[in-house]
């Protein structure tokens, strides 16, 4: 059986497999050999299915870079592909290949072992990103390391086969999926480098070590320069960086001259271990450092400093004042997951860009946790800001910018326009006197500070939520003006807030203001979202249709085809309303999840509307531990109908990403792409109009480098079936039953001086935001929750 396996699997898989022969040799074990051979499989899908890259036909357009050589940054990646799976794992470092940059630079920091072996760690107590406290449970150790008493497991107390065929590794970021833990073993700078048979070709991979604790081991007669020498009969790094002086010093007399040699800075408070001084004090000696190292790898705070409350300072001159020195610089702590600056608005694309595309300078290269992003920033997203759209899918704003700004605010719309979105979106709510405005809700609670100043105006209306709010309809135009809109989070519990410099930013918009800023502006279309028409009308005397139908009349907005007008809604019946508009396109709002659209369903839909507008997870479902699981058939479906699909609602956030697209928001943008969705409803239209703009959304583009749409179940494949994350309750198909609405009401005559209401006064306390029926929001919370409820722990 074992040769078997070993004939039939991938070469660049041998050590998983021989981790499993070694755990079940001479066992009669059916369930463990079965385990391995799905594993295997799945192994094997994931890296020639999912992300496998093609070759490149042509090479893409050249581009002028601002780096000290004037060639493209490079791309490194810090233990492999760490930010998905567990650092320095084969399958980190075999990711990493796949999904990024064909010349990408693997980085290994070195830890030694009882006989002056390496394995690559970042942290040289591996009881942080291994299981080998669970193995040795004696093993641990305190040991002074730089003047510092260190207690954990150490490497050198063991031997490389020790550590190789018992330790495995675990994720040591919490945020990060755990579902990997305890599969892949320990990995060598061999094991990156050296091809895996003997008489294969040698593997094309550029090598970057890291020594970062020479004099500790030479204290214990170790030698870091002895086993990179050694070990030139078999591969030479492309780089040697360490935070010591004189162990690059050292090393400049032994190494190949191929070599670059680099300094890391550490914190700037931290101490440099041979000259006792603080890497800050060093960092003004950039021709010293230039006599024994040829670039330099700092901190990214050290070029972009960044504030205690999270804003972008201005960037210091350090890029400029190296080049000029002749020394490259490297910038590390690149993180799609980690707080970044609020400036960058949760895209982890634009904070590489940065870094390299700021018309100023450009760093040399970027240490980086997600290699796919980082590429992607190099390879398609930089130096294209002034191109056009490659893609014909539309960009709708989700209540504007709402990323940026408290939604359906003047500023949230304006830089909706100034970020690229096609259509802006205004859900038109009804003040007390009549006046028409635009608010994602009628519940003035979550989105204003009425919950601060109007409290006592609190009641609960059952036909629109079930909780107790501060409803438009209650209050005057002039009452609602002297509120303040809000910028708030869309993911509850969640620390990641968005910008708070914005949070009660920009006035409340009029539905004319609204429709007069889309005339000015020019934009593609508009999109008019109308809830609670039946209330409105049978309760309190208006008629909302009428009111919008006037609205876009006197816009002129009726007899035009220049500008597309929308008009969506969850009632069939208010759209059915607008059936005699021929040049306006109607939208159904799909609230609730759906897994299938029946044809005969589809048919039904279009009798309504001539397109509908759906949730992620109606296009690409889940389970319980936000991985993907597989594709619906939705779009297609509804497509066959003639009825365009338009998904909702993209946010950069790590939190709102599924593991699968790898905590970047271009991934999932290049998925739905694939899916052929016509409109993507955004609170962050910059991010998708960058993506779009990009060659790298052309599907027929033969380029060195794509932003790959996700292969569900691939991910999940190479987990164990024990440590499987569950399946959520199933999603109904739609149903003709969620199609057919009421009639609308008469509009009752009611006199505007004292209007009756069937809303019943509630305490003075803060009401509920109104919440989703779907089982799907459930997740999507928990994960909020779970994802940051430690980064104040693991990034401070």
């Amino acid at each position: 059986m074992w040769e078997t396996l070993r004939k039939h699997a991938s070469l660049r898989l041998r050590s998983k497999v021989l981790q499993y022969f070694v755990k079940i040799e001479g066992k009669d074990n059916g369930q463990d050999w079965e385990k391995m051979i799905r594993q295997l499989f799945f192994v094997f899908l994931f890296i020639h299915s999912t992300l496998a890259k093609k070759e490149p036909a042509v090479k893409a357009t050249d581009k002028k870079w601002l780096t000290l050589n004037g060639g493209s940054p490079a791309v490194i990646a810090r233990g492999g592909f760490s930010g998905l799976f567990p650092e320095s794992s084969q399958f980190a470092y075999e990711s990493a290949s796949q999904t990024g940059l064909p010349d990408l630079i693997m980085f290994c920091d070195l830890q030694f072992t009882r006989e002056q072996l390496a394995v690559c760690q970042s942290d040289i107590r591996l009881d942080n990103s291994t299981l080998i406290a669970d193995v040795f449970p004696k093993g641990q150790k305190t040991y002074n390391v730089n003047g510092q008493d260190v207690k954990g497991w150490f490497a050198m107390d063991r031997t490389i086969d020790e550590l190789k065929m018992n330790v495995t590794l675990k994720q040591n970021i919490l945020s990060r999926p755990s579902v990997f833990d305890g599969i892949f073993g320990m990995f060598t700078p061999d094991d990156i480098v050296l091809p895996k048979n003997e008489g294969d070709p040698k593997p094309n991979v550029s090598l970057w070590v890291n020594v970062e604790y020479d004099m500790f081991y030479n204290q214990h007669k170790m030698s870091a320069a002895n086993y990179i020498e050694n070990s030139a009969g078999w591969w030479v790094p492309n780089y040697i960086s360490s935070p010591e002086i004189g162990f690059l010093k050292a090393m400049g007399s032994r190494k190949n001259k191929s070599i670059k040699l680099i300094f890391r800075f550490l914190s700037k408070d931290a101490v440099e271990p041979t000259t006792k001084e603080k890497y800050g004090a060093i960092l003004g000696k950039l021709s010293t450092i230039k006599s024994f190292a040829s670039g330099i790898l700092v901190p990214k705070e050290y070029i972009w400093p960044v504030s205690k409350d999270f804003y972008l300072e201005s960037a210091t001159t350090l890029v400029a004042d190296a080049h000029k020195a002749g020394l490259e610089v490297y910038a590390s702590g690149f993180a799609n997951d980690a707080i970044m600056a609020y400036n960058y608005s949760y895209d982890p694309a634009a904070e590489y860009l940065n870094f390299i595309d700021n018309g100023q300078f450009s760093v040399d290269g970027l240490l980086t946790d997600f290699p796919p992003t980082a590429s992607e920033a190099v390879a398609c997203l930089a130096q294209n800001q002034n191109a056009t759209k490659v893609m014909k899918s539309l960009i709708i704003s989700h209540n504007g910018a709402s990323g940026d700004y408290p939604g359906s605010t003047d500023l949230a719309y304006q830089k909706a326009i100034d970020d690229g979105a096609d259509i802006i979106d205004c859900s038109v709510q009804l003040s007390k006197d009549g006046v028409a405005f635009c608010l994602e809700t009628a519940d003035l609670t979550g989105k204003t500070t009425a919950v601060t100043t109007l409290v006592d105006r609190a009641s609960t209306v059952p036909e629109i939520q079930p909780n107790s709010g501060i409803f438009s309809f209650d209050l005057t135009w002039s009452e609602i003006q002297t509120l303040k809109p809000q910028l708030v989070s869309p993911f509850s519990n969640s620390s990641l807030l968005r910008n708070p410099a914005n949070k009660n930013k920009g006035k409340f918009v009029t539905l004319s203001e609204f429709l007069e800023l889309a005339k000015t502006k020019a934009t593609t279309g508009i999109l008019i979202n109308l809830d609670n028409a039946p209330y409105l009308a049978s309760k309190k005397g208006f008629d909302v249709i009428k009111i919008v139908r006037d609205a876009l009349t006197n816009a002129t907005f009726e007899k035009q085809s220049t500008q597309k007008v929308l008009i969506q809604s969850e009632d069939s019946s208010v759209l059915s309303a607008f059936k005699d508009s021929p040049t306006y396109q109607r939208v159904l709002k799909i609230e609730n999840l759906i897994s299938d659209a029946p044809k005969k369903v589809a048919a039904d839909v279009k009798k309504y509307a001539d397109a509908i507008h759906i949730r992620r997870g109606s296009i690409v479902s889940e389970n319980a531990g936000f991985f993907a699981t597989g594709f619906t058939k939705v779009t297609q479906e509804m497509h066959a109908a003639n009825i365009s699909v338009y998904v909702s609602t993209l946010a950069n956030e790590f939190v709102s990403l599924l593991f699968d697209y790898f905590s970047d928001p271009y991934s999932e943008l290049a998925t739905l792409a694939a899916q052929n969705v016509d409109g993507f409803i955004t609170d962050h239209p910059a991010s998708a109009h960058a993506y779009m703009r990009s060659p790298c959304s052309n599907p027929d583009a033969k380029l060195p480098f794509s932003i790959s749409p996700v292969k569900p179940g691939a991910l999940l494949g190479l987990v164990d079936p024990e440590a499987m994350p569950p399946a959520l309750p199933p999603v109904p198909a739609l149903e003709e039953a969620d199609l057919v609405d009421p009639p609308l009401p008469a509009t009752a005559n009611i006199s505007s001086s004292n209007p009756p209401s069937n809303s019943t006064p509630t305490p003075a306390t803060a009401p509920s935001p109104k919440s989703s029926s779907s089982v799907n929001n459930v997740a999507s919370a928990c994960r909020s929750v779970l994802a940051v409820m430690l980064l104040g722990l693991l990034y401070n």
